[in-house]
């Protein structure tokens, strides 16, 4: 058996869009992550950048369940000792609406040079308003 690459010349990449509202944090995170690194594609190869490109819009009214607003905490630490901050959930969203879901994604990507080069072709956006429109994305469902 011969291992088959994808060719990236002949790699077609789409543009997808998804409205976030009223959607759950991880339904949609894993939907993105799943599209960014070309999961859905017949040629999917792990070791390539194949994937296509999302834009999620109204990421300010992405919902999540149960308690997570005022439980799930969020840290970060700025390397020096005592250095640990700790967020909640809503602290996070009220600071920057956008964070907990570009976090979601990128907790969702492998841990390399190659998933940080696939968390930059999910495009989040808080308002409805995004300024990809010459690319023509197309709708995607969840």
């Amino acid at each position: 058996m011969k291992t088959v690459f994808a060719k990236l010349a002949s790699v077609e990449r789409k543009w997808y869009v998804i409205d976030a509202q009223g959607k759950v944090l991880g339904k949609v995170a894993a939907k993105v992550a799943s599209v960014v690194r070309g999961k859905n594609k017949a040629i999917f190869t792990p070791n390539q950048e194949i994937g296509d490109f999302v834009v999620v819009i109204n990421a300010d009214k992405i919902v999540v369940t149960g308690r997570k607003r005022e439980q799930k905490m969020y840290h970060h630490h700025s390397g020096y000792p005592g250095g640990l901050k700790s967020f909640t959930y809503e602290k996070l969203a009220a600071r920057h609406p956008t964070k907990p879901l570009e976090n979601a994604i990128k907790g969702m990507l492998p841990k390399c040079p190659l998933g940080r080069k696939l968390a930059l072709n999910a495009k989040i956006y808080a308002g409805a308003e995004h300024p990809h429109s010459a690319q023509n994305p197309t709708p995607l469902e969840m």
